[in-house]
């Protein structure tokens, strides 16, 4: 399963449902149903269209296709002209530590629903994985403009990624301005478990804690006008502030908040031109 992978193809082929942008519209249960017929596991599983794109990146990974050919040729087959590029085409396994053990964060996700209390995270894999060739070519472009961390929870949505063998040290000499956006507005966080999370941590789930996830790291953070009172505690991070409509509802939305955080990062190229002269 790669959910976030499988949520970014839905979402650029216009095929994400409006309510569950990681299942296409128009899911179904169909299998679900049949399972707890026959005495399978009770607990929500992917629908019947979900479960496709699983299915095949499995049969190919057994078949030994990288994980980037595969979800490449995804994005053909589904119109997709972006680049989508997983992060690595080796194993990195989420654990969650809770009072009662480690556990995947699929069983803390799926079979549990976040109910035990976070006491940490374990990327395993991560320190000998390899970022792929597509992923570095792409890094270094010639007409990369920024690097947008997007607004995933810090700890299973963004910090496997960065703690990728060499990324953050790739991150930070590549040059482009690195730009963060909260997960966390008016003290709540967008959608998933992020909130919780941080209490559980010993974070403040504000923007705040949320921009703290990125010190040392983004050069700029993206708050929500509502929180705007935080901004000055951002900067003291070493971060510029952007105060923004952070909130995605409609596709407007989302154009908005893109353009004005490809103009954010614009603006700090700029300011960093200026510093240099």
């Amino acid at each position: 399963f790669s959910p976030d992978l499988d949520t970014t193809l839905f979402t650029l082929a216009g095929i994400a449902s409006a309510t569950a942008g990681w299942e296409p519209e128009g899911e179904t249960r169909a299998l679900q149903g049949m399972l707890k017929r026959l005495g399978g596991p009770d607990r929500p599983l992917l629908g019947d269209k979900s479960l496709a794109a699983p299915l095949l990146r499995a049969e190919g990974l057994a078949n030994e296709r990288r994980l980037t050919e595969i979800t490449l040729d995804f994005c053909r087959r589904l119109g997709i002209e972006a680049l989508v590029l997983p992060m690595s085409d080796d194993p990195v396994r989420t654990n969650v530590l809770t009072d009662d053990g480690a556990m995947t964060f699929q069983q803390y996700y799926n079979e549990l629903g976040c109910d035990p209390a976070v006491r940490g995270l374990q990327y395993a894999g991560a320190a000998e994985a390899r970022i792929s060739d597509e992923v570095l070519d792409a890094l270094h472009a010639e007409d990369l403009e920024a690097v947008v961390i997007g607004p995933a929870n810090p700890y299973h949505g963004i910090r496997p990624i960065l703690e990728l063998n060499g990324m953050r040290e790739l991150l930070r000499k590549r040059g482009a301005p690195v730009v963060a956006v909260t997960p966390v507005v008016g003290g709540k966080a967008l959608q998933g478990s992020a909130g919780k999370m941080m209490r559980e941590l010993g974070r403040e789930p504000t923007a705040l804690g949320a921009a703290t996830e990125y010190r040392s790291l983004a050069d700029g953070f993206v708050i929500d006008r509502e929180d705007l009172g935080f901004a000055k505690g951002v900067r003291s991070l070493g971060m510029r502030v952007l105060g923004a409509h952070t909130v995605m509802r409609t596709l407007d939305d989302r154009v908005a908040l893109a353009r004005s955080v490809l103009e954010f990062a614009r603006s700090i190229r700029e300011a960093r031109a200026l510093e240099v002269e």
